[in-house]
């Protein structure tokens, strides 16, 4: 099933729930999804571009949690927390830190990194592999602690 077709099935059952929050994220994400399918002027996406979509959806909310957290705005804080959870439940199983460790061991290994500035190399041979399923500021955060 698609995202889209799971997103639609999941709207209707908001509706007849009457959960404002849920309806609000899922049509977000609906929006999100229709500008891209605009933008590239495609029938579909590919389960890699609905990721991508996904993801971003993710880091902009965790971008304005931090930022509300930092303004002592709680009220907000709360309600992007929610939206967050909502928006998280369609994205795949994110790996756990000791599967992220073996896949940049790895990836030090292939391109035969030294230093910190092979970063690049690291990363570039990392992301499309864990693509949605961890936060690129962890594998920043790993590779760093593996090149050091």
């Amino acid at each position: 099933m698609s995202l889209l077709d799971r997103l639609n099935q999941d709207m209707k059952q908001a509706m007849k729930n009457k959960d404002k929050e849920t309806l609000s994220v899922i049509r977000m994400v609906k929006a999100s999804i229709q500008n891209e399918l605009i933008n590239l002027g495609k029938a579909t996406l590919s389960e890699d571009e609905e990721l991508t979509i996904l993801s971003r959806e993710v880091k902009q909310r965790k971008d304005s949690l931090h930022e509300f957290k930092s303004a002592g705005r709680e009220d907000l804080v709360n309600k992007v927390e929610n939206e967050l959870t909502i928006v998280q439940a369609y994205m795949p199983e994110q790996l756990t830190k000791e599967e992220l460790l073996v896949i940049v061991q790895q990836a030090i290994q292939e391109v035969n990194a030294t230093s910190k500035k092979d970063m690049g190399k690291v990363m570039s041979a990392v992301m499309p592999k864990v693509k949605g399923k961890a936060d690129g500021s962890q594998i920043n955060e790993l590779v760093l602690q593996q090149l050091n």
